[in-house]
């Protein structure tokens, strides 16, 4: 079953990406993306900084902790985010890097500040360097995904031009019992939930433990090899074409085996429309048997709707 989960590198043709990619998308929501072009020896770098910086003592990282900020920038401590429609919050903390915009910019009020760990002197650089190359892999996906729907090439561009996209750096702990005892084999870390952004790149999936719903109710695991890419597409992209491409519910849980007693960490990059882009529902997903199932909503309304119901805003 995982076999069908297209396995694409992005130095094929655009016409073969957007067929295997359109393809995937639809059936699963879901693709893995080799020959992206981000640097890997920049995701090695990033990947140590991400650990030395949740490696820092708890009073050192609620430091970044912004009261109110929605969890948009700096450091969200564990057990702060939960799943739309789920009781519990899941078991992860994370860090936020955002777009960094000149003062003045129109778009200002939409993106605050990013903040910057002390500690740890390269992690600026090494994380706007890290944005930027996700910017860069984003607009090729978002390419072939035109093409798939019928657009121009470069449709999606202006769309995401200066987006709210954010980088998240993710840690897992490992699961304790009641007692402090690590005993949580296949236990739930983040409940099954769908991405509220545009399409969503993922580092880190190797790691067992990320699966996807299928349309028949089966929980598959996505397994990408390491420094390849999970992609998925969210919400706002699913509702722009009235569900055509797949949302797909998704978790992480806690593998089997020793992978279960250690920390699991990931860097997923959020690709967002920009603020004041309209999602407005594609003629050419509209039929007979298709009819629009959305008002249109601007990308930041649907955004903070979403970030209250997952407990990130008031």
């Amino acid at each position: 079953m995982t076999d069908n989960i297209a396995h694409v590198s992005l130095t094929r043709p655009l016409e073969t990406l957007a067929d295997q990619l359109g393809r995937s998308f639809t059936e699963f929501g879901f693709a893995v993306v080799s020959d992206h072009g981000i640097d890997e020896d920049l995701i090695a770098r990033a990947e140590r900084m991400s650990r030395a910086f949740f490696a820092l003592p708890e009073d050192a990282k609620r430091g970044y902790f912004i009261e109110g900020s929605g969890g948009a920038r700096g450091y969200t401590p564990y057990r702060t985010e939960k799943a739309v429609g789920q009781d519990t919050t899941d078991l992860k903390e994370f860090w936020h890097v955002g777009r960094s915009l000149p003062a003045g910019d129109p778009l200002e009020e939409f993106m605050p500040a990013n903040v910057w760990p002390a500690q740890l002197p390269e992690f600026r650089e090494t994380f706007e360097r890290l944005y930027a190359e996700f910017d860069k892999a984003g607009l090729k996906i978002l390419s072939a995904i035109a093409v798939h729907l019928g657009l121009e090439p470069d449709w999606f561009d202006a769309t995401v031009d200066q987006g709210n996209s954010v980088l998240r750096l993710l840690h897992y702990p490992p699961i304790r019992d009641a007692k402090g005892v690590e005993n949580a084999e296949g236990a739930v870390r983040a409940a099954p939930h769908g991405d509220i952004n545009t399409i969503t790149l993922l580092l880190g999936a190797e790691e067992a433990g990320l699966e996807l719903l299928s349309q028949q109710g089966e929980w598959i695991p996505v397994s990408p090899r390491p420094g390849a890419l999970a992609v998925n597409i969210g919400d706002m992209l699913s509702r722009l074409t009235n569900d055509r491409l797949r949302s797909t519910i998704h978790r992480v849980v806690n593998p089997e085996g020793e992978a279960s007693r250690r920390s699991r960490f990931s860097m997923p990059f959020f690709l967002h429309f920009r603020p004041d882009f309209v999602i407005e529902t594609l003629p050419q997903c509209v039929d007979a048997d298709h009819p629009d199932q959305y008002e249109p909503l601007s990308s930041h309304d649907f955004l903070m709707q979403r970030l209250r119901e997952i407990n990130l805003a008031k």
